[in-house]
């Protein structure tokens, strides 16, 4: 069976020329299921099918590469990453990602035909089905969608509602904070009165200054930009969930 690949790249000819490629390889034989520009539209993908593997740049708008990665790892079948990039100087941070292979632009076949058995590799050495992940209902725009709790980056509560960010987009859902903290506290910590992290995508502490509450701190999230406000009585808690 052909490996199931996902192509992620913002330069059309650079998706092209791997179509292509893809096109070519016998050992293992792969094709290219699905495309995507950026690291939303990938997710976009990944939350409708599965892929055997990606084929993924780095630089792209918006969030990169590398934090894609990170999402990836997140992901209760996540496909195997192979990195396809005109830039050398990332390949420690792809390995420490547990990226299966790391290749350069513009790719041959036969190096291409390596990274593929690497992926083959992943996939044949995948364990057992995984249990059934838990989803949120959420209501949007007129239909119901199902999310997957291990996408979700943060949980915000806003006046009447709470907002649900992934890394491909938002979603509104009504609720409480706490009900939510109570269901998924082991995935989640709490970092303000008002907001919830997911305790795998916390990427950093660091200083922060709001005009509102003056300085104090904020936590950085894998696969987004935004930072979220971190309370004096929960800073203790983020420092343990980063140092863990």
């Amino acid at each position: 069976m052909a490996l199931k690949m996902l192509l992620v790249d913002d330069e059309p000819l650079a998706r092209s020329r791997l179509r292509t490629l893809l096109a070519e390889c016998r050992n293992p034989a792969a094709e290219a299921t699905a495309e995507a520009a950026n690291a939303a539209q990938a997710m976009e993908h990944l939350r409708r099918q599965q892929f055997d593997g990606v084929l993924l740049d780095i630089h792209m708008p918006g969030a990169d590469g590398l934090a894609l990665a990170q999402v990836l790892r997140t992901l209760p079948e996540s496909p195997a990453v192979v990195f396809v990039t005109a830039y050398a100087e990332h390949a420690v941070t792809a390995f420490e990602l547990e990226a299966v292979d790391y290749l350069t632009k513009p790719v041959r076949l036969e190096r291409l035909e390596t990274a593929l058995a690497r992926v083959e590799k992943a996939r044949q050495g995948r364990g057992s089905p995984e249990p059934e992940q838990e989803v949120l209902v959420i209501q949007d725009r007129g239909r119901t969608e199902r999310v997957p709790v291990a996408e979700v980056l943060y949980f915000k509560a806003e006046l009447k509602y709470i907002t649900v960010r992934t890394a491909a987009r938002s979603y509104i859902l009504d609720g409480s904070l706490s009900d939510l903290e109570e269901r998924h506290g082991s995935q989640f910590l709490r970092v303000h009165r008002n907001a919830l992290v997911s305790r795998r995508a916390v990427r950093a502490l660091e200083k922060h200054y709001d005009a509102e509450e003056g300085e104090g701190w904020a936590v950085r999230l894998n696969g987004i930009d935004e930072s979220l406000s971190v309370s004096r009585r929960q800073l203790s808690a983020v420092r343990e969930a980063l140092a863990t």
